[in-house]
């Protein structure tokens, strides 16, 4: 079908030749159909191309989110029949059964359904990810907390109170009991298959709970028995090999989890001793899912030209600020992603280090030795470096020497926990960089916050005061013609009217009238107003950005953005 649909879709002039050409060498190197290689390289909509193949081979286009498929129907085709063809049994009615593909002018895939079932086959088309998200949904084995739990007698596992005395070999086997083991695993994969970035155990006085962070925000997902608490703490401590007999210090480790196709899962763990037991706070690595094309993270033209540029300056400092998990890391990296040639030396200190990336030098921080971002700093400097990336400024001596790197001939990347861009000057200023040296360094500063987008599957307008936008810091003429949406919750997300995050991004180039202020000694909320008469647009107001562009909603743009005060 890949050169019959690439006709069809220049000749239909959906596509171009020259893109037709690109995807088809995506092709050839990942493997796969064509149309996934067109959306993947965004020159369509995967909705846009389910649409054209319904157009030209007359079947009916669906959305799989509509159908809550019968187990009965799922079990006439086997899953690796599914997958092979990425296709998926939606009904069966007396003697036809109807099928959801991606292609549906594959004539060997109808024959091996009419083969194994003995019915006729009635082809529908599907968007290929929802088909492969619904082959993962019913065809994985459904088990639930209940099922892990059923006749399970809390009095099995039970090590009494938190004591200062622990029987390591008490603690291991009840560590590995079936129902643990088996609860630990569900909700290791129950977090992947839910896209949650975190999970979160804790044990308080009279409960134990399990949350899951998905999409920036934090949902209770169950309530392990209390008894569960110390079990399931060492199950996770074996996994990420750690010392299971200390419980008074914190304890950070990994877990690397196969999940099948080549897809693997890498969990950060960290452990920390609380009044009423350790809490185990596991952060998702999927390198599969990390974007590192800096065009689909959220950027909006002007700034990311201006980061561009800044980018491939050849020394200066450019820093990334924001809290944890606003997503700095993923900016870094698409920043070296783009900085990666051959004809330059690139290294980077992190802590940790959370993907690994080839033709970079990674070094993982280790306090504990003496290892520390400042050290790494000064070896890197002695290894003849081009471009340097620095996990954190935490404190002067690492500050001290990033300045220096950068006035020497070096471009270094660093983040810095502030509020927002004009704030890091203080900060800096603060920590004892002087203001000379800070002016001569610096040459942009970003700062970012991830909001939620709007559910595609259940998106629509919402009616919402004018007074409302007026008061978020929209002008009238802005107002005028300008329509809200929100989601109304849907299978797809979960009722949460919400699936994915986007990037809002304050980027500030480090001007030159901004660096006359701050050598003049002036405040954050003066180079702030001076950095937006100059064109830089606010956190707030690339939040508005997206409220206007449909993305996001006037929640999102009020929870993770702050008023600007002119």
């Amino acid at each position: 079908m890949a050169g019959r649909l690439g006709e069809l879709l220049v000749r239909e002039n959906v596509i171009s030749v020259g893109q037709l050409k690109k995807a088809q060498d995506e092709q050839r190197q990942t493997g796969g159909r064509l149309g996934s290689s067109l959306v993947k390289l965004g020159m369509i909509e995967e909705t846009e191309l389910t649409s054209f193949l319904s157009k030209q081979y007359g079947v009916p286009a669906i959305n799989l989110n509509d159908f809550d498929i019968d187990q009965d129907v799922i079990n006439l085709v086997p899953k690796d029949v599914a997958e092979k063809h990425t296709l998926i049994p939606i009904n069966r009615s007396g003697s036809t059964i109807s099928v959801a593909m991606g292609d549906p002018s594959n004539i060997f895939a109808i024959d091996d359904i009419k083969f194994i079932t003995g019915y006729n086959v009635e082809v529908m088309v599907a968007a290929e990810q929802s088909i492969r998200d619904a082959i993962e949904r019913y065809y994985s084995e459904r088990v639930s907390y209940d099922d892990v739990m059923e006749g399970f007698d809390e009095g099995e596992i039970d090590y009494g109170e938190e004591e200062e005395d622990v029987d390591v070999v008490d603690l291991e086997n009840s560590a590995e009991e079936a129902p643990v083991v088996r609860l630990v695993n569900l909700i290791l994969i129950d977090a992947i298959k839910k896209n949650a970035s975190d999970i979160h155990i804790e044990p308080y006085e009279k409960t134990f709970r399990v949350r899951y962070r998905i999409d920036g925000v934090l949902y209770e997902v169950m309530k392990p028995p209390l008894k569960l608490r110390s079990a399931i703490t060492s199950r996770i401590k074996i996994m990420s090999d750690l010392d299971i007999a200390e419980r008074r210090l914190p304890q950070d480790g990994r877990i690397k989890l196969k999940l099948g196709k080549g897809r693997e899962m890498d969990f950060r763990v960290s452990v920390l001793p609380t009044l009423f037991g350790e809490k185990v706070v596991l952060r998702l690595l999927d390198k599969s899912n990390l974007q590192l094309d800096m065009t689909k993270l959220g950027f909006e033209p002007e700034p990311l030209s201006w980061f561009k540029d800044a980018i491939q300056r050849p020394f200066g400092m450019i820093l990334v600020t924001g809290p944890t998990g606003s997503g700095k890391t993923t900016t870094l990296y698409s920043a070296l992603s783009e900085l990666n040639q051959p004809t330059v030396n690139l290294s980077t200190a992190e802590d940790p280090v959370e993907f690994n990336l080839p033709g970079i030098n990674q070094v993982q921080m280790h306090d504990e030795i003496g290892l520390n971002f400042a050290a790494a700093l000064r070896s890197f400097l002695r290894q003849d470096p081009d471009i340097i990336m620095v996990g954190e400024i935490r404190d002067f001596e690492t500050a001290e020497i990033a300045v220096k790197a950068a006035l020497t001939g070096h471009l270094v990347l660093s983040t810095l926990h502030t509020n927002d861009a004009p704030s890091t000057i203080s900060r800096l200023l603060n920590m004892g960089v002087e203001p000379f040296l800070v002016t001569a360094s610096v040459v942009l500063i970003l700062a970012q916050r991830l909001a939620r987008r709007i559910c595609q599957e259940c998106k629509q307008p919402a009616k919402v005061p004018e007074q409302s936008l007026l008061d978020l810091g929209m002008r009238p003429e802005e107002i005028r013609g300008l329509s809200v949406f929100q989601g109304s919750g849907c299978r797809n997300c979960a009722d949460t009217g919400y699936r994915g995050r986007v990037a809002l991004y304050e980027v500030m180039p480090f001007w030159d009238d901004l660096k006359d202020m701050v050598l003049n000694g002036a405040s954050t909320a003066e180079l702030k107003m001076e950095a937006i008469k100059l064109g830089m647009k606010s956190l707030r107001m690339s939040g508005l950005t997206k409220l206007a562009e449909g993305v996001t909603t006037i929640d999102e743009v009020v929870r993770v953005t702050a008023a600007d005060q002119m």
